[in-house]
């Protein structure tokens, strides 16, 4: 007897690895498909039909609510959203009584969601909930569409580290390195990926490798050939690329 055909969509691999071990304890479900991206998701989606979608919210480039726009309300299987945000996320799916699992999550809520996922398939998806959440959050992520907290998987937990509190993030091979205060935190994402779930107002990136958190930057010194050393409130020093005119400007220095 086929399962329920489900698809996990989260662009951190950590975050898909904890959901498939959740549900390879089910024997009624069947895994056909993780994606990575939201574009992909709207491919499997399309193409494979599963039953069960476990959908993130927040993803780079492509977002989980847009592809749900992508793919269509009336063609959306059954779907667990899943969010690291507590703010307008969260409102909109209690209200319109869609689940939603909060990372970190632990095991009781995962199974009380996919008790709730079954039940749903028993029955009809309610398309006019999931119209509802779309406007909603939609309205809302306009207003602020970047992340105030990054999770970071850290010795088998999630770590959520509040954007305000970091200095700066800087390229590390696969990862990032993310420096707060005197924490260090390895995240598996791109420097241009993480850039984009980033308040653009409080952080530029001075370097191809390195962004600043503006509030962060202590003193800005003139160094070789044009490039300038930026001082961080810690101490920590890091190097700005030969002369950008926009990134000067946003940290207050005039060409040299």
């Amino acid at each position: 007897m086929m399962g329920i055909r489900s698809v996990i969509v989260d662009d951190e691999p950590p975050a898909r690895s904890r959901i498939r071990r959740l549900l390879e304890r089910d024997p009624t479900i069947d895994i056909i498909a993780e994606c990575g991206d939201g574009r992909s998701a709207v491919d499997v989606i399309r193409g494979q039909r599963p039953d069960l979608v476990f959908l993130d919210v927040e993803m780079p480039e492509m977002d989980g609510l847009e592809v749900v726009r992508q793919v269509g309300v009336e063609d959306m299987p059954v779907t667990i959203f899943a969010t690291a945000h507590e703010h307008y996320a969260i409102r909109a799916f209690e209200v319109h009584a869609l689940d939603y699992l909060l990372k970190p999550f632990n095991r009781a809520r995962f199974a009380a969601a996919l008790i709730r996922a079954k039940q749903q398939l028993a029955g009809n998806l309610n398309r006019e909930a999931m119209r509802a959440v779309l406007a909603m959050v939609g309205g809302s992520a306009a207003q602020n569409p970047y992340c105030e907290r990054l999770p970071v998987a850290q010795q088998g937990r999630i770590v959520f580290v509040n954007t305000a509190e970091i200095d700066c993030i800087e390229a590390n091979g696969n990862y990032v390195r993310v420096h707060a205060g005197t924490s260090q935190y390895e995240l598996r994402e791109t420097l241009a990926g993480i850039e984009q779930k980033l308040n653009p107002r409080e952080f530029v990136r001075i370097h191809r490798s390195t962004i600043v958190n503006l509030r962060s930057v202590k003193e800005v010194h003139s160094w070789f050939h044009g490039h300038h050393l930026v001082i961080l409130k810690g101490g920590k020093e890091v190097r700005m690329s030969r002369y950008q005119r926009d990134v000067a400007k946003r940290l207050g220095i005039g060409e040299s």
